[in-house]
Formats: C-alpha cells, sequence, structure tokens
C-alpha cells in the first residue's frame, strides 16, 4: 500500500483487521482481516483484486516490493493492449495466495 501511496486508516489486532483508505476521497477503502465466520482463509481462483497506480513506475515499483515481501509473480509489468492500448499492469500472488493486480491506464508521459 505504501508503493501506491494509499495511507493505513485502522490496524487493529484485537479483532484482528486492518484497513487502507485512498486520500483525498474516501474510496476505495481496503480492509482486510480474519474471515468473519471463523473459518481458515482459503484464497480464490478467479478473483483478483486490483489496485489503481498514478504512473507506470508505481506498478512497477508495487510489483517489486509484492516479490521482495514473499509475492509470487503472475505476469510482470507491462503493456496489455488486449485491454485498451495503454492498459499497463502487473500481477502477483501474495504469500496467501491472493492474487492482486496494480494497473495504470495512462499513457506513458
Amino acid at each position: 500500500m505504501q508503493a501506491l501511496g494509499i495511507e493505513p486508516r485502522f490496524c487493529d489486532g484485537q479483532r484482528p483487521w486492518a484497513g487502507w483508505q485512498s486520500s483525498p476521497d474516501p474510496r476505495p477503502l481496503f480492509v482486510i482481516g480474519k474471515p468473519f465466520d471463523g473459518k481458515a482463509h482459503q484464497p480464490g481462483n478467479g478473483q483478483m483484486t486490483a489496485f489503481l497506480a498514478k504512473d507506470r513506475a508505481t506498478v512497477d515499483r508495487a510489483h517489486a516490493v509484492a516479490l521482495a515481501h514473499g509475492g509470487a509473480c503472475e505476469g510482470p509489468p507491462g503493456l496489455r493492449p488486449g485491454y485498451h492500448p495503454d492498459y499497463y499492469g502487473a500481477y502477483f500472488r501474495d504469500p496467501d495466495g491472493n492474487k492482486l493486480c496494480v494497473a495504470c491506464h495512462r499513457p506513458q508521459g
């Protein structure tokens, strides 16, 4: 989140849960926590959380940070013209197996 410039909003180890909030807008709000139903966490396949980056360098940085912290690459940073000509994204799984994406939709500049 720090690589994307998204600030922590709360972290409560007793619940446990934590949340990060974009600024200046109140959304998106990203929250992680222990499953409400008390069952063990299980990452899904076919689902993904995507974060918007302000530029391509931020996509590169976020991907590098994820891999440096135990993530696994699911698609290195690069253009994905199948989505649109300026789509620049990176995909990875966190150490728990959750699939994440960081993407920029702006032209190089």
